[in-house]
């Protein structure tokens, strides 16, 4: 047997094992490299893909390494006895095969598809094949059983509470923080509202990043459980609790190809709202033309996606179909974003009025799901609740349960501000290209980079005056963000009649 040793390196999503050329118990030659192997420990048995490492100092001749992802998946001791063999390819390729040729699959083989890459059976190139396939192809019934499917394998939360909401953003916004005000909202109110977040991928920050400038975001499911039960309301990371761990292997393929069709959306929002036990649902549908959805036709189709797969499964659905021409609010990164959420929970004159009024638009739409309340008065109950200060001690309460983070963040010490190059009005804000520069300054990694909105929509400016300031932290990160900015604010202005871009 070989003896297991943790390698100290960061392979995500994959299970990523070593074995040295020179092992003295399996022949290293025939076993190919980026293949994959079987390993199998006291019960336990992982797949993995194996790679021959020719350092000893990496692993030793009897042993063998596992990244960190698969030691912890496999989860025995270091120094324990295991042995490998090459791996059986999964059957359920078969169903990929089928799907490539433009065939429908059956709810069984989509469930042994989603089986196997939970459990790390396929190679990014496999699962790459399956999402392709799927966004060339994929009837409303298939759409069903991927849902259906991702929401079986994982925790499945349940709550004694007849009523549990939860709201989800289909994102694309930059500063569209909205959960970090509406949770607050409806906990006061007394409504479950148990909400994970992702961390960002591709933008400047997802709530789960934002919400860890204030508070520990990483709890356990037992901890999460807790929480809700005590104070009615969490906002943490989706990755500990385990929650239909296939769409996270899926979107970390599926985000840097783009792929993000209508029907895998869906599908992947809904697999976790109800593995999160949520019985009555708020999507938010930003529409404008560089959001993620950019027509009205588009974004209907949409919503009847939602709705019918919402039925099926048993969600009580609320679509919003809100304004996405320009980011939320005047912060885009971490620590700006914070600064505005907590703004608005504190009533401060100068709070963010658009991302305010979003986040009460939504949380009244979730309030209005409680019987005890008299049909429509959600808005009211919400706004009440805001502006008494209640929201923001049942904020105060979930950040000091969660674990309040006593680490303070600065802004970026590397700041530039974009100037616009004529008088005139703001007349469009380009989404995708604010979230670029912010993430090139270092969102979300470094919680003080980012971008500071100074101009929005409608406003006038003068020529030289800023239109948003850039904070980085990181030199390299400065510059990138700098130049990007520099090719295109992303900003366009109206001079007297005249649109064009700065």
């Amino acid at each position: 047997m070989l003896r297991l040793r943790r390698i100290a390196i960061d392979t995500y999503p994959e299970n990523i094992a070593l074995l040295s050329r020179r092992c003295t118990t399996y022949r290293a030659e025939e076993f190919q490299a980026l293949k994959k192997i079987e390993v199998v420990g006291d019960g336990r048995t992982l797949l993995a893909t194996l790679m021959i490492a020719d350092a000893e100092a990496i692993v030793g001749p009897d042993e063998l390494g596992l990244g960190e992802q698969a030691f912890r998946r496999l989860g025995l001791p270091e120094g324990s006895g295991v042995e490998i063999s090459q791996a059986t390819p999964p059957a359920s390729l078969e169903a990929i095969r089928a799907k490539i040729t433009g065939q429908t699959l059956s709810g069984d083989e989509i469930e042994a598809v989603i089986t196997d890459i939970a459990s790390h059976r396929y190679s990014p190139i496999e699962i790459t094949a399956f999402l392709i396939s799927c966004a060339s192809f994929m009837t409303t019934a298939e759409m069903l059983s991927l849902t259906e499917a991702m929401a079986k394998i994982g925790n499945r939360l349940k709550w004694d509470a007849p009523i549990v909401v939860d709201k989800h953003c289909i994102g694309g916004i930059p500063g569209n923080r909205t959960s970090m005000i509406v949770v607050p909202i409806v906990a006061a109110h007394g409504l479950p509202i148990p909400k994970t977040s992702s961390r960002a991928i591709t933008s400047p920050a997802g709530t789960a990043d934002t919400m860890e400038v204030l508070a520990k975001v990483d709890l356990s499911t037992r901890e999460m459980q807790a929480l809700v039960e005590r104070e009615k309301g969490c906002l943490i990371w989706g990755g500990h609790v385990n929650l239909s761990p296939a769409d996270d292997i899926l979107i970390s393929v599926e985000r840097p190809l783009r792929i993000d069709t209508p029907e895998q959306m869906v599908a992947s929002i809904l697999s976790k709202k109800l593995a999160a036990g949520s019985t009555h649902l708020v999507i938010d549908i930003p529409v404008g033309p560089t959001a993620k959805v950019r027509s009205r036709t588009s974004a209907t189709r949409l919503r009847k996606m939602f709705e019918y797969v919402g039925d099926k499964i048993g969600l009580t659905l609320d679509v919003v179909l809100t304004d996405g021409s320009q980011p939320i609010g005047t912060g885009v990164g971490p620590v700006l974003e914070a600064r505005d959420v907590m703004a608005v929970l504190r009533n401060e004159p100068d709070a963010p009025a658009d991302l305010r009024e979003r986040a009460l638009l939504l949380a009244g739409r979730m309030l209005d799901y409680d019987p005890a309340l008299r049909g429509g008065s959600g808005h009211e109950r919400a706004r009440e609740l805001l502006n008494s200060g209640q929201a923001l001690a049942a904020m105060e309460r979930i950040i000091d349960a969660q674990g309040r983070n006593e680490t303070s963040y600065p802004l970026g010490s590397l700041v530039e501000e974009i100037p616009a190059p004529d008088a005139g009005t703001v007349a469009a804000i380009d989404c995708h290209r604010i979230a670029r520069i912010a993430r090139l300054a270092g969102a979300p990694l470094d919680k003080g980079a980012g971008i500071e909105l100074l101009k929005k929509v409608g406003d006038p400016v003068r020529g030289g005056e800023a239109l948003y300031r850039i904070y980085a932290c990181v030199q390299a990160d400065f510059r990138f963000a700098t130049d990007l900015a520099a090719e295109g604010s992303g900003y366009a202005l109206d001079r007297s009649g005249t649109t064009a871009a700065t």
